[in-house]
């Protein structure tokens, strides 16, 4: 990424009003252009080993422009840029790879169970109680866990229904979000291999990604 991308979004922050975007446009559409090439580097580096049928740069890129119908913060912009990656792109709904670029070394790459239905949860929670080995292998492989250290999420606090609290696995059980991040700094995000370390994100998070779209959305509901 340019810095003066970086740059454009922490001037942004500060000047989160309409007047000033319409006077800084050709900044952001600079920004724009510098967002829509890493994601069209990564779409085709991507599909190198997965499927992503024939996805395009827009299909993934999200709005800067907010929704403020319903919330207290009136800003009308984001202080990042951001992509979901994946077949069907942002709108597919399902689970992809998010990189968000955001200064202050805020920028990245996260994808998980984030967003679920209580029919989702409970197949999460059967596939979890039914055999969580395949899981675990996949969240605690050394260089997944050394690049993804921790689950990032809201959880129960309490033991979810239907289970134990004796359950050998009832830590994930408990999991209402499972979700993983790898953050960047600005440097990492303005150097020249930025592309190329996002890409080693995706790879590695690629067997989660796959593995959880196949309990959520692919499997049958009972073994």
């Amino acid at each position: 990424m340019e810095s003066a991308t970086l740059h454009f979004l922490s001037q942004l922050a500060a000047n989160n009003n309409r007047d000033w975007f319409q006077e800084n446009r050709k900044h952001y559409d600079a920004a724009k252009a510098d967002m829509e090439k890493l994601v069209g580097y990564l779409i085709e580096e991507v599909g190198k080993f997965q499927d992503l049928g024939n996805l395009q740069v827009k299909e993934c890129l999200l709005r800067i422009n907010r929704d403020i119908r319903f919330s207290k913060n009136k800003a009308p912009y984001k202080n990042n840029l951001s992509a979901g990656i994946g077949p069907g792109g942002k709108s597919a709904g399902k689970i992809d790879y998010y990189l968000q670029i955001q200064p202050g070394d805020q920028t990245f790459l996260g994808g998980g169970m984030w967003e679920t239905t209580s029919e989702q949860l409970a197949r999460y929670r059967q596939e979890i109680d039914y055999n969580a080995d395949e899981l675990k292998a996949i969240i605690e492989d050394e260089k997944f866990k050394a690049y993804f250290p921790e689950i990032q999420g809201d959880a129960l606090k309490t033991v979810p229904k239907g289970y134990s609290k004796d359950h050998p696995e009832i830590e994930l059980l408990k999991r209402k979000q499972l979700f993983f991040v790898h953050r960047f700094t600005d440097k990492e995000v303005a150097s020249r291999d930025f592309g190329k370390h996002v890409l080693k994100g995706i790879e590695l998070l690629k067997p989660f990604a796959d593995y959880m779209n196949y309990v959520l959305y692919e499997q049958p509901t009972e073994h």
